[in-house]
């Protein structure tokens, strides 16, 4: 079985950071770049519009009522709707559409944290109405390690009824840090209908293949690929490097096509426009042998 392969995006968050610093932009949470500093946050989407994204996530990752309302004096609409109206404007007329990127919540769920499925899904709710009346055209739901918060998050995206992506970050040993497995994983995520399932983050790719491989055993959902640029290492100021190039990542995800069942595809924390630009390459010829 082969697909059609979209390209995503890479990381935003790093990118933003370093062009703050390099601008004189004062350093703040990455969600509130699309306050301080809309003209970088736009740049960055219509970079990886121009290496080849076809769909391009919102500067929202993170953007909920726990870290908004504690980090600024923002509302969570306003955060939301100024990141998809940037994303929107910026990659008006080529072709890229804009996800709402959403992720976990800063705090444990209940039975290891205090925070109920109730009051979850109305936090990710309030996100994602905004996301929605802003024009985001799908949901990533991304770097997940809790099931349960997964699942919260997938109920209030259900409510748009915009396609969702589900994603969960995994372990070397295929779980994730709160011990989600793929199979566990794969079955709460029926009910929610997910147009796509798979992991990003953690994992380079080479580390992240058998993890994939165990997805496109259990599931004919088109997959979702988004691994770093290989295993960090951190310098003495803590900053964090990854050491693949791009050439490399894409060489050691060429084994995960094989598979068949890769739909979207992008890369996460160490990727920028030049991983997508070598991840295109790859791509392209294999789309047309299997063709």
């Amino acid at each position: 079985m082969n697909r059609k392969i979209t390209l995503l995006d890479g990381a935003l968050g790093t990118l933003l950071m370093e062009r703050a610093a390099t601008r004189g932009i004062q350093k703040a949470p990455v969600w509130a770049y699309s306050i301080t500093a809309p003209d970088t946050v736009g740049e960055i989407a219509l970079e990886y519009a121009a290496a080849g994204s076809e769909l391009i996530c919102a500067n929202t990752f993170g953007a909920n009522r726990l870290t908004v309302e504690k980090e600024s004096s923002y509302s969570v609409e306003t955060v939301v709707s100024a990141a998809v109206r940037i994303a929107k404007s910026a990659l008006s007329g080529c072709g890229a559409k804009v996800a709402l990127d959403i992720g976990p919540l800063p705090v444990f769920m209940e039975p290891y944290g205090t925070l109920s499925e109730e009051e979850a899904q109305a936090i990710f709710s309030q996100v994602v109405a905004a996301g929605e009346k802003a024009g985001a055209e799908c949901i990533f739901l991304e770097t997940f390690m809790d099931v349960d918060m997964l699942c919260a998050a997938a109920k209030a995206a259900c409510e748009s009824g915009l396609p969702t992506f589900c994603s969960m970050s995994f372990e070397k040993n295929g779980r994730t840090f709160l011990g989600s497995s793929v199979s566990e994983f794969l079955e709460r995520m029926e009910e929610y209908q997910p147009v796509s399932v798979g992991m990003n983050c953690s994992l380079g790719p080479e580390l992240a293949l058998p993890v994939i491989r165990e997805f496109a055993e259990k599931t004919d959902l088109p997959l979702f690929f988004k691994p770093n640029a290989g295993m960090p290492r951190f310098t003495p100021d803590g900053k964090a490097v990854y050491d693949l190039s791009p050439e490399e990542f894409a060489a050691q995800i060429a084994p995960a096509l094989e598979l068949g069942k890769i739909g979207f595809l992008g890369g996460c924390c160490g990727t920028g426009p030049e991983y997508i630009r070598a991840l295109k390459a790859l791509v392209e010829p294999h789309e047309t042998e299997s063709r």
